[in-house]
């Protein structure tokens, strides 16, 4: 077998497998499913650290200083909207990823 035959066997090949391949893999139903329930626990965990974070400090500023636990409750409502104003830009986030596909895709589609 010539060099020359093997190539244009090999340039062939190469042009079916392309010719075989999707454009874009296609995205199943559980991957969707799969990356939604992915993003609602990450928020859920935003929050929750948010709220951990600040009862933590609160309740060791209070032992610290020998208070009523007015730095708890203090720092607890400070971490929750933390933890909300997180959640909040995260979904503003994973909103403009998808309009940005879905833009994509009326451009090709």
């Amino acid at each position: 077998m010539s060099d020359d035959d093997h190539k244009q066997r090999m340039s062939q090949l190469e042009a079916r497998i392309a010719a075989a391949k999707p454009d874009k893999p296609v995205k199943s139903h559980n991957d969707e499913h799969y990356s939604q329930a992915h993003l609602a626990w990450r928020m859920v965990i935003e929050l929750v650290v948010g709220l951990g974070i600040g009862f933590g400090i609160g309740y060791g500023l209070d032992s610290l200083f020998g208070t009523l636990p007015i730095f708890l409750i203090l720092f607890t409502l400070l971490g929750m909207a933390a933890g909300i104003r997180t959640m909040l830009k995260s979904a503003r986030e994973i909103q403009e990823t998808k309009l940005a596909e879905q833009a994509d895709k009326d451009d090709t589609g």
